[in-house]
């Protein structure tokens, strides 16, 4: 294949949602929320789904809203990784991550 010529991937499934959990390194547990009409008696529900996304440079933490996109298996339970932070979270004064090291 020459440089010239490139292949376009199928476009890849992309959701948003909130990150749950961030204590693991480089896992993301993002709940992401949908909106169903049940059937019969058409109510709207609201449904979640927790999926475990990969974030290579930990930058997302609990409370952000992201946005993941489905890739290869990464692990045995990981098959979305975090594209990018759409609304970070205000931070806590006391939370590790904005305390200063001297």
């Amino acid at each position: 294949m020459s440089p010239e010529t490139t292949v376009e991937r199928s476009k890849r499934k992309t959701l948003s949602g909130v990150v749950v959990s961030d204590r693991m390194n480089k896992t993301r547990v993002v709940e992401v929320l949908r909106l169903v009409r049940h059937p019969f008696y058409e109510k709207i529900i609201r449904k979640s789904n927790r999926f475990n996304a990969h974030d290579e440079t930990n930058q997302s933490h609990e409370g952000d809203l992201v946005e993941i996109m489905g890739s290869r298996p990464i692990s045995r339970t990981k098959r979305w990784r975090v594209v990018r932070v759409i609304k970070a979270a205000p931070r806590r004064p006391g939370s590790p991550e904005t305390e200063v090291k001297s």
